[in-house]
């Protein structure tokens, strides 16, 4: 259990609460530690006093973001109650730990130098994805990737689907007296699309198996294909319209391109820190090193 509900006894509330905290481990180490920071009182209220230290609505803002997949079904009142009675009590065992001197423990100290450098490199890079996700970086990538789209060409077409070759000749050979495609596949063809006249849609060439594509690219609007055998049957395939790929609205992948956007700068940056970074392997031997020791061991060749 990871929160408890308003309608649970007072006398099992501390309980429930504490179980809160191994799920917000680091959340916790970190402010458990951490010095206060001045605030102006109307931006940053107190919201809990706890032995005299302050619980500020910063540090709720905090916790929940900490917090949030746990507690995503409450409501806002609930929720906010459940973060500040769990920084309460962090507080209180913070403070019976410091009492216990665990924070002069070794496997302390390596997690809380583990927990500082986490909490500085998710900061600088959620900085660094920011900045290479301003407005200006999100229509570039879009444009990049329009042009791409636009020049790619795409094919709106039907087919009738058969078992066999003589079945998809006698088909052409009705097409060709007249008959109405769209009638035809819905009597005749075996594809689940069969009741839509075998209408398609749009499709590019990679999204239909390589036969396929290739008679349906190769046709003019209009005109209609000799039997084509596939791994599914027969198809009897008529061309409506041809055009260039159109790309989706701007507005409609906005959040496609942020999260790329910001991903890349941050891979882009932690590539360039790498750049000049001097990194030294000690746990393993380099393959070249390797292969070098196995050359002075191996005996000459006569």
């Amino acid at each position: 259990m990871t929160a408890f509900p308003a309608s649970f006894s007072p006398a099992l509330r501390p309980a429930l609460r504490l179980a809160l905290i191994p799920a917000a481990g680091c959340l916790a180490l970190a402010l458990a530690t951490a010095q206060p920071v001045p605030a102006a009182e109307d931006a940053n209220p107190v919201v809990a006093r706890v032995d005299g230290s302050d619980i500020r609505q910063s540090d709720v803002k905090l916790a929940e973001e900490e917090l949030g997949a746990q507690l995503q079904q409450m409501d806002e009142a609930t929720r906010r109650e459940n973060i500040i009675a769990f920084l309460v009590d962090m507080k209180i065992v913070a403070k019976a730990a410091e009492a216990k001197k665990v924070g002069d423990s070794e496997a302390f100290k390596k997690r809380l130098a583990f927990t500082r450098d986490r909490l500085l490199m998710d900061s600088l890079l959620t900085e660094e994805g920011k900045a290479g996700a301003d407005d200006a970086a999100l229509r570039k990538v879009y444009d990049e990737a329009a042009k791409q789209i636009s020049a790619e060409q795409e094919v709106h077409a039907r087919h009738i689907l058969v078992e066999s070759e003589d079945e998809a000749k006698a088909i052409v050979a009705e097409l060709k007296k007249g008959a109405d495609f769209a009638e035809l596949a819905k009597k005749k063809s075996k594809d689940p699309g069969a009741s839509d006249g075998g209408d398609l849609g749009f499709f590019t060439k990679d999204q239909m198996v390589p036969e396929f594509s290739a008679a349906a690219f190769a046709l003019e609007p209009g005109k209609v294909s000799d039997p084509v055998k596939s791994q599914f049957g027969w198809h009897v395939i008529k061309v409506e319209e041809k055009r260039n790929r159109q790309p989706p609205a701007f507005e409609q992948v906005k959040g496609q391109l942020e999260t790329y956007a910001v991903r890349k700068a941050q891979a882009e940056y932690v590539a360039k820190l790498r750049e000049g970074a001097k990194v030294e392997r000690l746990d393993k031997t380099s393959a070249p090193d390797a292969a070098k020791d196995g050359a002075k061991d191996a005996p000459a060749k006569k």
